[in-house]
């Protein structure tokens, strides 16, 4: 299902809200009437609010192609989700970053 999302998002949904989004996991319930859809989402929180606002619209045509494409008799709801993971690694990697150069500069 995460495969089938990122290339319908990359070739055949053509919101131009939904800007650098890449589809992190999902994450389906036992039953198939739900998809959590964790997405990364890049830019400022103006451009992400869009990006989500964007996904919503086009999760009813992403609905079906998926039910469609993997043959499911149900078609899950779904509910996009931010992943924010790589925004806090990367956030991770600057503290350290700063940590190591202090303790490279000379001290009085």
């Amino acid at each position: 299902m995460q495969r089938e999302l990122g290339q319908m998002l990359l070739t055949e949904v053509k919101d131009p809200r939904i800007g650098f989004v890449s589809i992190t996991r999902v994450e389906v319930s036992r039953d198939l009437s739900q998809a959590r859809i964790y997405v990364s989402v890049m830019g400022t929180r103006e451009e992400k609010e869009a990006s989500f606002t964007g996904l919503k619209q086009a999760a009813h045509f992403l609905r079906g192609e998926v039910a469609r494409r993997l043959g499911l008799r149900r078609a899950p709801e779904m509910v996009f989700r931010e992943d924010t993971g790589i925004q806090e690694s990367l956030n991770i990697q600057e503290l350290i970053r700063q940590v190591s150069q202090q303790q490279d500069e000379p001290h009085d």
